[in-house]
């Protein structure tokens, strides 16, 4: 399974932009990348400068959120669309982006609920939640929760 690292995940947003700045050929992946960057100019210093920002620590308390677990959160919010997992986040996406008119906004929405289900795995244990997750998203269009709970992933084979 691809797990990147701290300075792999981030050299792979450095790399992007830079291709995209000497016009060079993107992989599928990086044309996703491209697109998230393309929505935040105001990254586009930080991913311009890798020897600068390679090692940057964004903690709470410096009044700022940190850009790459930002973009990483819309790269999961994309995948999910993407496959459809959890089942029926495209549907809720859509209508999520319906309602607000902005399909960017409405990733933003999302990320705050996928935000809010891993602070609550890391604070009380556990693995993440989807049902807390989809809860969530249906929240944010005026939807109750599901009448059927969904089985988590790490519940499988307990």
């Amino acid at each position: 399974m691809f797990n990147p690292s701290r300075q792999d995940a981030r050299r792979f947003f450095f790399d992007t932009w830079s291709k995209h700045q000497r016009n060079e050929t993107l992989t599928d992946l990086e044309k996703i990348v491209l697109a998230i960057l393309l929505e935040h100019p105001e990254y586009h210093a930080i991913v311009g400068q890798p020897e600068r920002y390679l090692e940057q620590e964004w903690t709470p308390d410096m009044g700022e959120s940190n850009p790459f677990l930002h973009l990483s959160l819309h790269m999961a919010i994309e995948e999910q669309r993407s496959i459809d997992q959890p089942f029926g986040i495209r549907s809720l996406y859509a209508q999520l982006a319906l309602r607000l008119g902005d399909e960017h906004a409405a990733q933003h929405q999302m990320m705050e609920c996928l935000g809010e289900m891993i602070w609550h795995a890391q604070r009380y244990g556990g693995g993440p939640d989807v049902n807390r997750y989809i809860s969530c998203v249906r929240s944010r269009l005026g939807m109750g929760e599901e009448e059927t709970p969904r089985l988590n992933p790490n519940d499988i084979g307990d």
